[in-house]
């Protein structure tokens, strides 16, 4: 404005005094500097810059440490369809061995198969940190980002004269990670879009999903909201989040901008139920999506409560939430909503690609096999690797072996006469038990003679053919433990009858608890299809026989929990107040009072089915000790029957039973198969014994003893 009035007093022939002229000059230049300074500013205030977003996305890797002069690692992120990225930072954390020589060691970064960085370790001792931009042209939706180099210990003029020892290593840290700096693509107004934004990673990783059911929800309501979660749960590829279950009046649910509103017509808010068709409703069920006041809320009801069960078991179904373009999707008892059949067949593909692997010396390729929750490895697996490889190697040193969780199982020399078609089949170790999951390794050491020696990093190689497979032999498992954990509660990857006992009346704590508990069930729950069912009271008899049940909450709220109080591991004093001494810890009375527990028993009902309670004497103590059952890295921590955390965070492992098998029938069956060879011994001999007695039997009906001993007896 005064700069304005300046240039028209000097416009209009006013000649302002030698005060007044630097008066208006000093005022001009402030004026302008702040129009400057409010110009910088606006990127960073204005409503494009609230709309740039940071995630950080941590790698899935432990702590590992590579050895050899060449090594190698695989980490794997993701991006979200609906990020406009403007830039992607790769953050590792690494150390190299102290005897490294750093004019000759160094590291380089491919993502997807394209080299991007290449960089030489600093002259430092410790941990190192390293950010590294990648271009945004080599970014996918799933990304593959390779860690390889040459950790070198002393200069060389000839590289065959170095010499591989244990000293040349690399570590690579946890906490790796690739940060994401994007705009949101906002949702458009069909489910797969709001199902997209509901189910990314850094929509749940800032609290911004939700799942709400009615304030006292029916047991119908509570099943459906269960379903829905598990199928959430099983496609979060983050270890350490998850969406709550909770009620609409919650701060956790008014924060979120994404929020799935399960409930039957009657119990819905007036401003949903607006939204909705009730004519159709008389015999569907509806999935619909609804923006306001920059909320965006897919609405899932029915009149019906068996309708508005299989509308969640729609939800829970991804491919078909991926492919619902429709604003608007109705549900009938004719449709199926059941998830692809994924049944354990015995033989797993390790690729669904030929892996191809470059560069001389040790290469190597990681491979991740999974069986049902429910099962694990039996005697008899094999892993049968088909391969192919240069005809350039020096074959007196060159090799190939197959390693299972870094134990070596077999290894083969490679040669010239095979280097188009080998094979290496290996056994895996008898009477070793892997659990439900385990790595398997194929390494190949891609040796070359001196004359041989090329500066092409692409040669030698080796290529890992699809068909490549391990046949693995599984048995059910049969110890009720948490190393187990959820076994019973699921079977063929789905819910085996689960039967929740849940309080009359239900707290904030309490649908905290549920989250946690039903998290990780849906973590390895691979199919929709299996049944959750809810009760105030107790069961019927027959329910109880024939279900897995889970009891939560305190027993002033669950009378079950009450009745079960002589079975429990953990029991309670003659008032329901606290926790008594047993024979593994002794008990101050307040401090009874303040810790929760989570018991996994065999069921009194069924000595073949599992009874999980998780209990205190005060609804955020049960929320407490199911913080332990939630995720996979926290149950992992156990390996007893009886968790225990108090106030302090201190949480401890117990086991109560002498005899962890569940299952007596597995159990004979399992003895029989580990004294095979005595049975079919004794079943020789049996047989041996019957002939010679036979045969005996005729030799004197042949020779007449019998009948003159016949007539020495007349």
């Amino acid at each position: 404005m005064f700069v304005n009035k300046f240039f028209i007093n000097k416009q209009s022939g006013i000649k302002p005094n030698g005060i007044s002229k630097w008066f208006f000059w000093l005022i001009g230049m402030l004026a302008l500097l702040i129009g400057m300074g409010s110009n910088l500013s606006c990127p960073i205030s204005g409503q494009a810059a609230n709309n740039l977003q940071t995630y950080t996305q941590p790698f899935q890797n432990s702590t590992t440490t590579l050895s050899g002069d060449a090594v190698e690692a695989n980490m794997y992120f993701i991006k979200m369809d609906y990020w406009q990225v403007k830039k992607v930072t790769i953050n590792l954390n690494f150390q190299i061995s102290q005897l490294a020589n750093r004019e000759t060691s160094d590291i380089t970064l491919s993502l997807n198969g394209t080299k991007f960085y290449s960089f030489r370790p600093k002259k430092e001792t410790g941990l190192q940190t390293r950010a590294i931009e990648v271009p945004l042209r080599l970014i996918q939706g799933e990304n593959q980002l390779k860690i390889s180099g040459q950790i070198l210990n002393k200069k060389g003029q000839q590289s065959s004269q170095l010499v591989q020892t244990p000293a040349n290593w690399l570590t690579i840290y946890n906490g790796a990670n690739a940060n994401f700096e994007y705009r949101l693509q906002p949702p458009t107004t069909a489910i797969k879009s709001f199902y997209a934004h509901f189910s990314g990673t850094d929509t749940i990783a800032n609290a911004n999903s939700v799942i709400t059911l009615p304030h006292q929800a029916s047991n119908a309501e509570l099943s459906a909201g269960m379903y829905a979660l598990t199928g959430e749960a099983r496609t979060i590829t983050t270890e350490n989040t998850q969406i709550p279950v909770t009620t609409a009046d919650t701060a956790v649910a008014k924060q979120a901008d994404y929020q799935l509103v399960i409930a039957t017509y009657q119990h819905l808010p007036k401003v949903f139920q607006q939204q909705l068709d009730r004519q159709r409703l008389r015999e569907h069920a509806v999935i619909k999506t609804y923006t306001h006041d920059g909320k965006h809320y897919l609405i899932v009801s029915a009149f019906n409560t068996k309708l508005l069960q299989k509308a969640s078991r729609f939800i829970a179904n991804q491919e078909l939430m991926q492919e619902t373009v429709a604003d608007t999707k109705y549900i009938s008892n004719s449709t199926q909503t059941f998830t692809s059949e994924l049944q354990y067949g015995g033989k797993k593909q390790l690729t669904t690609s030929d892996d191809y692997l470059t560069g001389a010396k040790h290469q190597s390729s990681t491979y991740f096999v999974s069986l049902p929750v429910d099962r694990t490895n039996a005697d008899g697996s094999k892993i049968r690797i088909h391969f192919r490889y240069a005809k350039n190697l020096d074959f007196k040193r060159s090799l190939v072996t197959v390693y299972v969780n870094d134990s070596a199982l077999g290894s083969k020399r490679l040669t010239a006469a095979r280097a188009n078609n080998d094979e290496l089949t290996v056994s895996l170790p008898k009477g070793k038990a892997l659990g439900h999951s385990f790595t398997i390794r194929v390494a190949f050491d891609l040796e070359m003679s001196g004359a041989a020696q090329s500066d092409n990093a692409q040669t030698p190689w080796a290529l890992i053919k699809a068909d490549s497979e391990a046949t693995i032999k599984s048995k059910p498992v049969a110890a009720l433990l948490f190393t187990n954990y959820p076994y019973l509660f699921l079977k063929n990857a789905t819910f085996n009858h689960i039967a929740v006992v849940r309080p009359r009346t239900l707290t904030s704590d309490d649908f905290q608890t549920l989250t946690n508990i039903f998290n990780l069930i849906g973590t390895y729950a691979q199919s929709n299809t299996g049944n959750i069912q809810f009760y105030t009271h107790q069961p019927s008899k027959t329910v109880l026989k024939n279900s897995n049940v889970i009891a939560f909450g305190t027993p002033a709220q669950n009378a079950f929990i009450r009745s079960l109080n002589s079975k429990l591991y953990f029991k309670y004093n003659r008032h329901f107040t606290g926790f008594l001494s047993n024979e593994k810890l002794s008990i101050e009375k307040t401090y009874g009072q303040n810790i929760g527990t989570a018991q996994l028993l065999r069921s009194p009902y069924n000595q073949r089915a599992g009874l999980l309670v998780v209990t205190a004497a005060k609804s955020s103590d049960v929320y407490r000790a199911s913080t332990q059952i939630n995720f996979q890295r926290n149950i992992a921590q156990y390996q007893g029957d009886a968790i225990v955390v108090d106030h302090d965070n201190n949480h401890y492992n117990y086991r109560f039973k002498k005899h962890k098998t569940v299952n007596d029938g597995v159990k004979a069956k399992t003895v029989i198969q580990k004294n095979s060879k005595l049975v079919i011994y004794l079943g020789i001999a049996l047989l041996i014994v019957v002939i010679i007695l036979l045969a005996g039997f005729l030799i004197m009906r042949k020779s007449g003893l019998l009948e003159r001993k016949g007539q020495h007896h007349e």
